[in-house]
């Protein structure tokens, strides 16, 4: 084989071992967002013990892609192995709540500040519209059954926006992990619900009021004073639950 042939031969091979290793990454990609997928839409619920299987089944995932999956969702502290059992997805306590809801104020504390900066006066009114919109929708005597889905989309959309503005994509991870913990926690709660939605569209409301006025120092009070609203719906909500098991 002459060096030519041997160098064709070559580059064959390196990009047939690179798209391998583009597609098995995305494979890994797409199996953890469709783990996260699976929290945002309740299909997967805390304390719940799953097989690999069964992953395989609920992300329409290949087992290779579901054993590489394990220990990054190991690691993030949403699942656990447990001898004889399986995979348990993250139970919720105290300690969790706790832990979660500290992570989310350090963060947003700084999302704000940055926000304020950072934010047109047309993503603020967009923003404004956005929620004013399902704050409408949750006040009607009977919500539509899609307000619960949208109001999630509009809640969250809007703590993510400030978290990746910032530009710090190794905290805009961290955030992401942080608030599939939250979620978990709101869906054990069963704090979304339409009678909830009201109180958190107007409390972000209120925040981008402040924005829009110009107030960074009012728009962080009522940022933080939501985040602990949020905290307190949810462990109100848990007592609930605990009273009706009891």
């Amino acid at each position: 084989m002459n060096t030519s042939a041997i160098v064709r031969t070559a580059a064959v091979k390196s990009a047939t071992a690179g798209a391998n290793e583009g597609e098995h990454v995305n494979q890994r990609s797409r199996a953890y967002q469709g783990f996260r997928q699976q929290i945002i839409d309740a299909r997967i619920r805390p304390g719940q013990f799953v097989s690999q299987r069964e992953l395989m089944e609920l992300l329409e995932m290949p087992l290779a892609a579901v054993r590489e999956l394990i220990p990054r969702l190991e690691a993030a502290g949403l699942i656990k192995t447990v001898p004889q059992r399986g995979l348990q997805i993250a139970s919720v306590d105290m300690k969790l709540i706790r832990n979660a809801w500290q992570v989310r104020a350090m963060v947003e504390r700084e999302a704000v500040v940055n926000f304020a900066r950072v934010a047109s006066p047309e993503t603020i009114a967009r923003l404004i519209k956005q929620h004013e919109a399902i704050l409408e929708r949750a006040m009607q005597p009977h919500p539509d059954e899609h307000l619960e889905k949208d109001a999630q989309a509009v809640d969250w959309g809007l703590h993510d926006q400030m978290v990746d503005a910032i530009g710090n994509e190794i905290l805009s991870e961290i955030y992401r992990v942080n608030s599939l913990h939250v979620r978990l926690i709101r869906y054990d709660a069963d704090s979304m619900r339409p009678v909830q939605v009201v109180p958190a569209m107007r409390e972000h409301l209120a925040f981008l009021h402040a924005l829009e006025a110009g107030d960074s120092e009012g728009a962080l009070a009522q940022m933080m004073a939501h985040i602990e609203q949020s905290k307190h719906r949810v462990l109100a909500g848990m007592l609930r639950a605990g009273q009706g098991a009891a």
